[in-house]
């Protein structure tokens, strides 16, 4: 074996022996929180798989032994998951929204964005969770605050705020918007149609328009994913303005215009839009997307400490 080959297989062994014991932790908990959302369908294994990180962190603790591991999950793992999350979505579904079902949609993910950061300075809450949360009420709740926190120096409790609060009320509006629905006389495909704008989570949204029927699943899930769509240029907007703030070390670098794993999700939305890929394909992408954003979020969960998060008090709430 040359000493080349034999430089590689240390630096495997060595990465291995650093990252396998955090990744097998976040193995186990991603399959308790698939688990459990198969017993509770309503509630994302996201959702579950931040708790279950949580707990973990704050009762047995987080040793250095598994720190990378966790670390890694949250990091890459998120990043690739991200990736994947662009097969979900054809630019077709999103065409047959037609002119006046897009300008709804942008226009309400535009004031969610920007008003919730305006009200998050107005009520003395930081820069950071007031980004992170109007980023999880616009686009698609956990998922959008866990890819935008890259672009942030947001601290892990405040990622946690800001996942807690789309759940929170995401769950609520599984019961509110039906009898409010009602009260206001709206047709099915309307109804689906509001929820799909309305709900953060893709669970969340089905279980609010299936309280009608199923073409009000269908309105509510194309308008859903065409928010999603919008995940990529918001990132990538809030990457530039941070790139023309941040002040560059000598010989360091900017942030990027577009970060990679933005990349990666436009192309597999292009992909995607083809429809070269068969049915069977994209369900397994699925599976792996909704795997590994688990796991992503079982590393963030780990990094929640819940005296520092109590500290951030009430506001975010009130946000």
């Amino acid at each position: 074996m040359s000493d080349e080959s034999t430089t590689l297989s240390a630096r495997m062994a060595a990465t291995a022996n650093d990252l396998g014991p955090g990744l097998l932790v976040v193995a186990g908990l991603v399959l308790v929180a698939r688990l459990l959302n198969e017993a509770a369908s309503t509630v994302s294994a996201l959702v579950f798989a931040v708790i279950l990180g949580t707990l973990l962190a704050n009762t047995i603790g987080v040793t250095p032994r598994f720190e990378s591991g966790l670390k890694f999950a949250a990091k890459r793992l998120l990043r690739v998951g991200i990736v994947l999350l662009g097969f979900r979505l054809s630019l077709g579904d999103v065409a047959d929204l037609g002119g006046t079902g897009l300008a709804v949609v942008a226009v309400t993910v535009l004031v969610t964005f920007v008003g919730t950061q305006w009200m998050g300075r107005r009520l003395g809450l930081g820069e950071d969770l007031s980004l992170l949360v109007a980023t999880g009420f616009s686009i698609c709740g956990a998922s959008a605050v866990a890819a935008m926190e890259p672009m942030t120096d947001a601290e892990e409790e405040e990622v946690a705020a800001a996942i807690g609060l789309v759940t929170v009320f995401g769950t609520l509006s599984i019961v509110t918007l039906p009898l409010l629905g009602n009260l206001a006389g709206l047709d099915d495909v309307d109804f689906g149609s509001w929820v799909g704008a309305a709900t953060h989570d893709v669970a969340q949204v089905v279980a609010a328009a299936s309280t009608a029927s199923a073409a009000a699943v269908s309105a509510a899930i194309v308008v859903k994913l065409t928010r999603v769509v919008l995940l990529a240029p918001m990132v990538a907007f809030v990457s530039w303005r941070r790139r023309a703030t941040v002040e560059v070390e000598p010989g360091g670098s900017a942030p990027p215009i577009l970060p990679l794993f933005v990349a990666g999700f436009l192309a597999a939305v292009a992909v995607r839009t083809t429809e070269v890929l068969p049915s069977d394909v994209l369900a397994t992408i699925r599976d792996a997307e909704n795997i590994l954003l688990t796991a992503a979020m079982v590393g963030l969960g780990s990094g929640v400490r819940i005296a520092r998060l109590r500290g951030l008090g009430p506001k975010p709430i009130v946000l």
